[in-house]
């Protein structure tokens, strides 16, 4: 018995392989506009859908398929009253729907894109006939992934196709319409011209990019997903050059170095630990920005992550390659650096797009048990206009950049963050503590004989002036913190005793 298969696809990937395929197993196909062209000019068989409908294509194509010849010839179910009605109106029966979606995302993601180029890119039929097919898997198969031409070819040709194949497609295709219908909800909520700063439902669709082999531990199951509408340098649109393939652990370390290291204008190097910077410097040459982070915490950067927000050199690489370094990310690498690091088949190469202008994501979100929390990213950046110096002792220029830098850093390190450094060089780390005093007590121990005219950040204030006293008998020269605790008087008037320069950002970067 004749079977028919209806294939109207937006990317042509494949389409004319697996129509061929289709109709060498029997199958009649009927096809509309672009892809029906696509699949006669091949040499493939074809039935335009007008012959089916006996209506043609109307309103420059926005009506094809919209038709009780098509959508009763999907959802019928093979059975006696089903047959009988499709019998008397004339319409057979479609077996096989192989659709995929006009390009929304790819229209919306082009500079400059109007909102009537958008509309017209909103695909009303596909949708349509996807969810019918899908809605009748048990009689009809629905494909909208080209990968998975080849399967379906090869199940249909040994008589494989058994339910679970066909609720597996069913359920590709539900998962397909559903991210079509969020990515339109999505760019028009950007559009609208007044709207709520948040939307009354979270709506957004994540691709699968690969299952993990754990989580944060082995016993936990893992997988890792992009957002499809991404654009910008992102561990999400990063490219894997060489390596081991990506862990759990990895991907969230990356993240971490990647969004501190973006921060900086002048060529930078971060190393991360357990999703906290263990080294942080800069300097016009990578190779010596890179040396400098390393020489923060040589015992923590074993293992770390990597990030560079320039090419990775020659220099930089072969000091790289000297450790144990289970990542590095960068825009891009120098030939014989890329070389050089490619050596090392177990060390992972990732490449992003330049970090210049580039912000990513705007909003982040976390999971709990139960519901989302939704906050803008942190991506406030500090400059001179915003200081206030409270203490008598007053910063120079050259004061002020290096208290800037070590900010930047400690937005960046889990709360409550203390960060120590000196010449543009993190020397000392308190991360994670539950008081702040002991956040400093890590960090000064760290930086060691060099806490002496060095330069401290705090992320949040100090709520009594314990941590001023700790970094006067240490020999801090300058601190930076938001200010704004009742008592803060009290560390001015300690900072002043001491002849320490106080700064305040009225910004505090708490990172839980």
């Amino acid at each position: 018995m004749l079977k028919r298969a209806l294939v109207s696809v937006s990317d042509k990937t494949g389409v004319v392989e697996f129509a061929s395929g289709l109709v060498k197993l029997g199958y009649e196909i009927v096809s509309t506009g672009g892809t029906a062209k696509s699949l006669r000019d091949a040499g493939v068989p074809v039935t335009y859908i007008s012959d089916v409908t006996g209506f043609p294509e109307i309103l420059d194509g926005r009506v094809k398929t919209l038709h009780p010849s098509v959508h009763g010839g999907i959802l019928a179910k093979r059975t006696p009253d089903h047959q009988e009605q499709l019998v008397k109106q004339g319409i057979t029966y479609i077996d096989l729907v192989a659709v995929n979606l006009y390009p929304f995302r790819q229209t919306v993601a082009k500079p400059g894109v109007q909102l009537e180029e958008a509309i017209e890119n909103i695909d009303i039929g596909g949708p349509a006939m996807v969810r019918a097919s899908a809605k009748n898997h048990r009689y009809v198969l629905v494909v909208v992934n080209p990968d998975r031409y080849q399967k379906v070819l090869e199940k249909l040709e040994k008589d494989q196709v058994d339910y679970d194949f066909r609720l597996s497609l069913a359920r590709e295709a539900f998962a397909h319409t559903a991210s079509y219908d969020t990515a339109i909800a999505a760019y028009l909520e950007g559009v609208e011209g007044e709207k709520a700063e948040f939307s009354s439902t979270w709506e957004k669709s994540f691709e699968l990019v690969q299952v993990l082999r754990y989580g944060e531990n082995p016993h936990q199951k893992a997988a890792f997903y992009r957002d499809p509408g991404a654009v910008g340098a992102s561990i999400g649109t990063a490219r894997q050059l060489a390596g081991k393939e990506l862990s759990y652990n990895n991907i969230l370390d990356l993240n971490s170095a990647l969004e501190l290291v973006r921060e900086f204008s002048e060529p930078a190097v971060v190393i991360v630990k357990h999703n906290n910077p263990c080294g942080t410097a800069c300097n016009e040459d990578v190779g010596v920005a890179y040396k400098l982070a390393y020489e923060a915490d040589p015992v923590s950067a074993f293992g770390g992550i990597v990030a560079v927000n320039r090419p990775v050199s020659v220099s930089a690489a072969k000091q790289m390659v000297e450790i144990f370094l289970e990542a590095i990310i960068a825009p891009g690498y120098e030939p014989e650096a890329l070389e050089i690091l490619s050596k090392k088949k177990d060390l992972r190469l990732m490449e992003v797009d330049s970090l210049e202008g580039q912000v990513g994501d705007v909003r982040e979100i976390r999971k709990v048990n139960g519901g989302l929390l939704v906050q803008d990213l942190d991506r406030k950046v500090l400059d001179r206009e915003n200081l206030k110096v409270v203490t008598e002792a007053k910063p120079s220029a050259q004061d002020l950049e290096e208290l800037i830098f070590a900010m930047t850093v400690a937005k960046h390190v889990k709360s409550n963050a203390i960060i120590v450094t000196r010449d543009k060089q993190i020397i000392g780390v308190g991360a994670g503590q539950m008081n702040r005093v002991g956040s400093a007590a890590i960090a000064y121990q760290q930086a060691g004989d060099r806490v002496s005219g060095a330069y401290m950040a705090s992320d949040a204030f100090f709520p009594f002036s314990d941590t001023v006293e700790a970094a006067a008998k240490v020999g801090i020269k300058a601190i930076i913190q938001p200010g704004g605790s009742l008592r803060d008087q009290d560390s001015i008037d300690l900072a002043n005793k001491h002849g320490i320069i106080m700064v305040f950002t009225g910004m505090r970067h708490f990172k839980h």
